[in-house]
């Protein structure tokens, strides 16, 4: 198949995104040797935009500009977080995901500097974090906690935890990974102590529609459970039509061949939680996906989002 002689990769210039562009880079070179990459960093919205998401649209904060720059040419590949692509609307006209990288870990992290788990907190402690999903949680389950808004990227969040900002933090254990900062972690909990985010631990690749040899090439980096799992979750949130201030949560898992969705929607307070857990059997991901969406809006998914401010 031909493979493009020099492949132009856009990308938020954090350093987890560039951390992720050179993992897309190196398993780019692996199969195709030879082949040049160039990366061209964007700064996003979201990025430059430490208050609430919902002012500057939400997730879309994160996309805006590498979507842009993919389609004025100036790039031929975007890589992507999909926690951070929206699914409540379709991908920008013109442009396609390609593929799907094999899934890393899905789950939540604590940082503490004293090296505490999180049920060994003493209440009044102070976590760093801006996530609705994980402020929900805690709520739910450590109401002794106090939140305080944490924006940033990983890094940063650190430096400001070091500083004395918070007393502690959640991150993701994959952005940690991809840092190189796995050490810092006090205690990685389960999803069924914090439900992650939809899309989590996936990086996406996405291209202009046109470019089929592109993606043809591309595809091939693809893991397709991760591409079955990231379907069911994507149709999930986008029947649910949820905003960035929605506490959603939820994960597909390919086990032994057979895929199921769990997932939950919550009141920002965390007193209610709304749950749901199927498996696919004879449907397809995105019928998965609106199955799980279809069961939580019988439950009252709808009020619950639509009565939160965004």
């Amino acid at each position: 198949m031909p493979v493009p002689e020099l492949i132009r990769i856009v990308s938020r210039d954090s350093p987890m995104a560039l951390a992720q562009v050179a993992r897309v880079q190196t398993e780019l070179d692996a199969r195709f040797p030879g082949v040049r990459t160039e990366v061209v960093p964007v700064k996003t919205t979201g990025d430059k935009w430490l208050g609430d998401l919902a002012e500057v649209e939400g997730k879309g904060a994160f996309t805006k500009e590498v979507d842009a720059a993919l389609l004025a040419g100036a790039a031929d590949l975007a890589v992507h977080c999909v926690k951070d692509v929206p699914a409540d609307r379709p991908l920008p006209a013109g442009t396609v995901f390609a593929a799907f990288l094999k899934r890393d870990d899905i789950r939540d992290a604590l940082v503490h500097p004293g090296g505490l788990t999180l049920d060994a907190l003493p209440a009044g402690t102070r976590i760093g974090t801006s996530s609705v999903r994980r402020v929900a949680q805690l709520a739910a389950t450590h109401p002794h906690l106090e939140c305080v808004p944490f924006r940033g990227n990983a890094n940063r969040r650190l430096a400001k935890l070091a500083a004395g900002e918070a007393d502690a933090l959640l991150l993701a254990v994959s952005g940690l990974e991809r840092i190189g900062r796995r050490d810092v972690i006090s205690e990685v909990l389960s999803p069924e102590v914090m439900m992650p985010p939809i899309g989590a631990g996936i990086l996406a690749l996405q291209c202009r529609e046109g470019d089929t040899d592109l993606i043809d090439a591309v595809s091939e980096l693809g893991d397709p459970d991760t591409h079955r799992e990231a379907t069911a979750e994507r149709m999930f949130l986008h029947v649910l039509q949820g905003h960035c201030n929605s506490p959603i949560a939820g994960f597909a898992r390919v086990d032994h061949g057979e895929l199921s969705l769990r997932a939950c929607v919550f009141t920002p307070d965390g007193k209610i939680r709304l749950n749901a857990h199927e498996w696919a059997g004879r449907l397809d991901p995105a019928t998965l996906g609106t199955s799980v969406a279809v069961a939580l809006l019988r439950q009252g998914a709808r009020e619950i989002i639509d009565g939160i401010p965004h």
